[in-house]
């Protein structure tokens, strides 16, 4: 595992893992307006990784969508510290529980060294509380940010 923690942060998943995750992002934003984006680097410049997330979130431009129903799924893999980070609009409809919840999944999933399929399945789990919350309207909805996975240093 160490040998893992070396690599630069866009080799840290093989083609076919980032595949899956971009797959799974297209795939949860079918069903709603709601906009999910992955950001992974190698180090968490701060104590707590959801402070380091809502910085990312807010240089990404997220929180400028119109329902204010973006999800960031944030990983520092070397730091071994992540956060999933909602705006206001769909964290006030899902609560705190939802949002631990999704960490812990994210964790144990981790915690086998199963890193795609962890994030695999938290966009999975956003993607179906933003279809409840936020239902695709195929006369309104249009993709507000990139489906890519974002790589930091």
């Amino acid at each position: 595992m160490f040998s893992l923690f070396r690599k630069k942060a866009n080799d840290f998943f093989s083609a076919e893992e980032k595949e899956k995750i971009l797959s799974a992002i297209q795939k949860a934003e079918q069903t709603t307006s709601g906009e999910v984006r992955v950001y992974v680097e190698k180090r968490c410049r701060f104590v707590d990784a959801i402070d380091r997330a809502a910085e990312v979130f807010y240089s990404l431009k997220m929180d400028q969508t119109v329902y204010k129903n973006a999800t960031l799924v944030y990983v520092a893999f070397k730091d071994r510290q992540m956060a999933v980070f909602g705006d206001e609009g769909i964290y006030v409809k899902t609560g705190k529980d939802f949002w631990n919840e999704a960490v812990k999944k994210m964790l144990r999933n981790f915690n086998k060294e199963n890193y795609a399929q962890g994030i695999v399945e938290v966009v999975e789990q956003i993607g179906e509380a933003l279809a409840f919350h936020f239902p695709y309207d195929a006369s309104t909805d249009k993709n507000e940010l990139p489906d890519d996975i974002v790589f930091g240093k």
